[in-house]
């Protein structure tokens, strides 16, 4: 430890926070110790890289602002600060939505209007010229895209948001950098050590014994996880595309440089990181290289080295896979929260089937998380939709799991008769039949087609669909999280097909630029006698949204994780309970085009009272007859 203290005291670290800092290192020093021997022990130089990364952690501590150490000091305290009622999500591109950082801070009003408490800015980094992956091709982790700005004005945003109460969130892609990163330009001029940092092969003889077991992420886009690299005459492993180069987790450089990465974003400002492609990041001959143990030990010690040195940052996981492997990446020591794609994709399934069966089983065996963790709970965010879910659930209600996926892609590209959807295929393949599904919140839910048909009931049905859908997210438990675009029910953008460097990625059709002059929409009064008006539209889903989040901003019982699921006894819809600090909320959903009976009974026991009012509405109900949900109705009952 003399080396830590000789870094402390280089870097003129005042007292209190030296003794804290140290304090943290006593108490988490055993585990980071043991992840680290388990990944790297067994080199000759361990010891030399386990030193480095202590040091890495104090620079960190040193050059933390101040009032980022005070929100360290407050969180540490309350380690479930993120279960608040109060926490309600955001997620944009910075360009798309306001052009650059400095306007978006000048958008804050707009996010304290709509009700969000927490801001997620997509991949904002300096990125490779031309296809950028949306982003997830960094260049330069310390260098904001100049044509948004600067590291200044990111900073700057990050104080302003903090004064307003909002939480700022990042990426943090951390399986891979771009081909022009620093690290790979050196790797590519020769520098042994930083071949070092990537998977750089002379011939295709390792690289096809680890291509047998490994699988195609973007099969359209090419085949194979590796990429002939012309200037160094070698292969490099890329998992995703050709310009995003796999980074070497074995070797403890990378994880080091990483690590000062991870807190030179931190130190910004952020108060969550969202780690990307989790399940990638170890590489073992032999296996599908997805979701190894030694995956959860780096993002472990990851871990324990921001608990260490940046104590109030959280880590949130990004992990598209099988629900059991999304749940083992959920912890206190891990990450404390983690995107929830199977109810996001089972909500989807349960509006193409009018019916919660397959929903109801999958969250009485996946939404329970450990204490002091959360979900975030999205219907749609950057990427696509995949479906997801347990073929055991499936199998165990009676569903072919195969068939059901083709079903789902039919009805949601508009193909299956009777579909509302308006989607698009991501990542289409002819020869197995999988595909994903790209489009916005408003046309997968069917806005879309009901505009070209100008038919009023339809239109209406669409709009009831959206907010069943959110009035879901948003008392499910965990943190609810909105794709910007959606509160106004934006439709598919197709003409990013004009842009090159977009035309290939069909996740592009659901990225829309905002359009600002939706905000006068709000200062008219609603057109009644044109049901048609789009301002009428847009103005029935901005004020439908806010008003439940408002709603839910004031319930105590949504506060925290659990759920009670309780059997509706009809099959169209969702019976959950919220219960947190002696409050209540019985929330009933209703996923059918047609009314649908709840037993009173039910209610009464389930939320332990015979009269209720429904806080979305203010409608008072007795369980003395059945309850009547209207077509995509959803209730948040509370005891009277």
């Amino acid at each position: 430890m003399s080396r830590v203290d000789e870094c402390l005291a280089s870097l003129d670290v005042d007292s209190e926070t030296q003794a804290a800092f140290l304090k943290r290192l006593d108490e988490f020093w055993p585990e980071l110790f043991s992840l680290l021997r388990g990944l790297y022990g067994q080199r000759y130089d361990f010891f030399f890289h386990l030193e480095q990364i202590l040091v890495t952690a104090a620079k960190a501590c040193a050059e933390r602002p101040a009032k980022l150490v005070e929100s360290d000091r407050r969180r540490t305290h309350n380690p479930e600060w993120f279960h608040s009622e109060k926490i309600v999500g955001g997620a944009l591109y910075v360009d798309l939505f306001s052009g650059n950082l400095r306007k978006l801070t000048d958008s804050i009003d707009y996010f304290k209007e709509l009700g969000l408490t927490y801001l997620h800015l997509m991949p904002l980094f300096a990125v490779r010229p031309g296809d950028s992956d949306g982003g997830y091709a960094i260049s330069d982790y310390r260098s904001v895209d100049p044509r948004i700005g600067t590291i200044d004005d990111l900073t700057e945003l990050a104080a302003r948001l903090h004064e307003e109460g909002i939480l700022l969130v990042l990426d943090f892609v951390f399986n891979h950098t771009s081909d022009d990163h620093r690290w790979a330009k050196l790797a590519q001029s020769g520098d042994v050590e930083y071949q070092d940092f990537y998977y750089i092969f002379p011939d295709r003889s390792l690289p096809d014994q680890y291509q047998a077991t490994l699988r195609d992420i973007f099969p359209t886009v090419r085949r194979g996880s590796y990429t002939w690299h012309d200037a160094t005459q070698a292969w490099v492993w890329t998992t995703f595309n050709s310009f995003q180069w796999d980074l070497n987790y074995s070797n403890p450089a990378v994880f080091r440089a990483m690590a000062e990465e991870m807190f030179f974003i931190a130190n910004t400002g952020v108060d969550i990181l969202r780690l990307d492609a989790v399940a990638f990041i170890w590489k073992q001959m032999g296996t599908s290289c997805e979701n190894l143990p030694e995956a959860h030990q780096l993002i472990q010690a990851f871990n324990r080295l921001a608990r260490i040195a940046t104590p109030g940052l959280v880590f949130k996981s990004e992990a598209i896979v099988h629900p059991e492997d999304v749940l083992k990446y959920v912890s206190p020591e891990e990450c404390q929260i983690s995107y929830n794609p199977t109810l996001m994709a089972l909500l989807w399934e349960s509006l193409a089937t009018r019916k919660t069966t397959l929903l109801c089983q999958s969250l009485s065996r996946y939404h329970k998380l450990p204490p002091q963790t959360a979900w975030v709970n999205y219907l749609r965010c950057h990427d696509d939709i995949g479906w997801t879910f347990d073929d055991a659930d499936a199998a165990h209600v009676g569903i072919n799991a195969y068939e059901h996926r083709q079903f789902l892609n039919r009805f949601y590209t508009g193909q299956f008769e009777g579909s509302f959807a308006r989607g698009i295929p991501f990542q289409e393949n002819l020869e197995t039949g999988d595909m994903r599904i790209a489009g916005t919140l408003a046309s997968l839910a069917g806005l879309e087609r009901a505009i070209e048909l100008k038919d009023n009931i339809e239109i209406e049905l669409s709009v009831r669909r959206m907010l069943l859908l959110q009035s879901v997210t948003l008392s499910i438990g965990g943190i609810p999280l909105l794709y910007l675009g959606e509160e106004w029910g934006m439709l598919n953008d197709y003409e990013f097909v004009q842009d090159p460097a977009k035309a290939g990625d069909t996740r592009w059709v659901h990225r829309p630029k905002m359009r600002w002059e939706f905000l006068d929409d709000l200062k008219e009064t609603l057109d009644t006698d044109d049901a048609l008006a789009d301002r009428s539209i847009r103005r029935l889903i901005f004020r439908g949204l806010q008003r439940m989040i408002e709603k839910r901003k004031h319930l105590t019982a949504f506060a925290g994780q659990d759920i009670q699921i309780y059997a509706a006894g009809n099959p169209h819809l969702l019976c959950f309970a919220r219960i947190h600090a002696g409050s209540r909320i019985l929330v009933v959903a209703n996923f059918s085009d047609q009314p649908q009976a709840i037993d009173g009974n039910l209610l009464r026991t389930a939320g332990l009272a015979r009269f209720f009012e429904n806080t979305l509405s203010d409608k008072q109900y007795s369980t003395e007859q059945p309850v009547v949900v209207e077509p995509y109705e959803t209730l948040w009952l509370s005891r009277l």
